[in-house]
């Protein structure tokens, strides 16, 4: 039997209006506190709210509008290193990631760059100042992940990550009414990055019974979630979750080939996360409805079971088809283009993680070819 580690918030509050919890939270411990956020979410209705109280409990606020870059994080480190002992994060992904990184490297003597995984030359230590995560969009489960992405497109051009089971943020507030009045886009993106962590965690070979069931779980929520993401309270609910749980799955357990490719696609193009990984999730089922591999066929079987009479005969295709069918943006026709050098760097970079099968560069090709226009 497989064993894994389960790492999560000290303390999670989940609900509508649950992000009124932040106030009194940090009223009951001042320290000096430094905002991470994004401009959508500070010019919006619920900092608004906010803001007389909160502004009096910061330091100081940071605004993070792409995913962070070792540079960037290095700038904030000088700026407020010993002058702030806490952080709170309120935003996407990126803003997470970005917030979680500066917290860790804050406690650390050396440039980003020389702690990032595939790059670096040093181990992190695990000294971080404490985060407060609190996610207004619902895909990354970075709220709940040990690690921070950054992304260096200027010395590496690679998109890598620092790592350590400390760097999981103490608190997360998850208030599915942040994901209100979020553009259809968005939402569609973050959802199929949530579904493709509960996923390819699922079908990981470093799974346990107890990290199945969780993907497994997810993987219900985001079909619950996927048609109306854009219009129910539950929905917004319901894909929260999903994310919350993906991001459980994937420190349990790792993710699979669809992040092997998307990641170095990341480092090369500014194109958004979620998209590229559902653009590469739909011929991912195909290649996966025609894999004899045992364990992958067995998986898919258990899965089958917890799908609608529909989905129980070939839950691949019926999985493609519900997620293009219920799509409020359809996320696979835009028009995302690599070029030629680009495709055989990411084919040279790109691996199959924590899959059951090595997928060869012929199927990782397909894959890519399947997922961009090549130019």
């Amino acid at each position: 039997m497989t064993t894994s580690l389960m790492i999560a918030n000290r303390q999670t509050w989940f609900g509508s209006g649950s992000i009124n919890q932040l106030i009194p939270w940090l009223q009951a411990d001042p320290q000096p506190t430094l905002l991470f956020s994004c401009r959508s979410f500070l010019a919006g209705p619920v900092y608004a709210g906010l803001a007389p109280t909160l502004a009096g409990l910061l330091a100081g606020a940071e605004i993070v509008s792409h995913e962070a870059s070792p540079q960037e994080i290095d700038r904030w480190v000088a700026r407020w290193r010993g002058k702030a002992r806490r952080v709170v994060a309120i935003g996407g992904g990126s803003v997470l990631d970005a917030a979680k990184a500066f917290a860790a490297l804050a406690e650390h003597p050396l440039p980003t760059l020389r702690y990032m995984e595939k790059v670096g030359d040093s181990k992190v230590s695990g000294a971080t100042l404490p985060v407060i995560a609190i996610p207004t969009t619902a895909g990354t489960g970075s709220e709940v992940t040990q690690n921070a992405v950054i992304t260096d497109t200027r010395v590496n051009q690679v998109k890598a990550s620092l790592r350590h089971n400390n760097f999981v943020p103490q608190v997360a507030i998850l208030d599915p009414q942040l994901l209100a009045g979020a553009p259809d886009t968005v939402l569609a993106y973050c959802a199929i990055d949530a579904f493709t962590h509960l996923f390819e965690s699922y079908l990981s070979n470093a799974a346990s019974s107890l990290s199945r069931e969780m993907s497994l779980t997810g993987i219900r929520h985001f079909l619950a979630a996927w048609p109306a993401l854009n219009r129910s309270g539950e929905a917004r609910e319901s894909i929260m979750q999903a994310s919350y749980l993906g991001g459980l799955t994937l420190s349990m357990a790792g993710l699979g080939v669809i992040h092997g490719i998307a990641g170095e696609v990341g480092a090369l193009r500014n194109y958004h996360h979620g998209q590229v990984c559902g653009r590469l999730l739909l011929p991912f089922l195909e290649q996966l409805a025609l894999s004899a591999q045992p364990r992958q066929r067995a998986l898919m079987a258990e899965l089958a079971v917890r799908l609608p009479p529909g989905g129980q005969a070939r839950p691949e295709r019926y999985l493609a088809d519900f997620i293009t069918r219920h799509a409020i943006a359809p996320f696979w026709r835009d028009n995302l283009a690599l070029n030629r050098r680009e495709l055989a760097v990411v084919l040279e970079k790109s691996n199959s993680k924590n899959s059951w099968l090595e997928y060869s560069p012929a199927q990782r090709r397909k894959m890519i070819e399947g997922a961009f226009r090549l130019e």
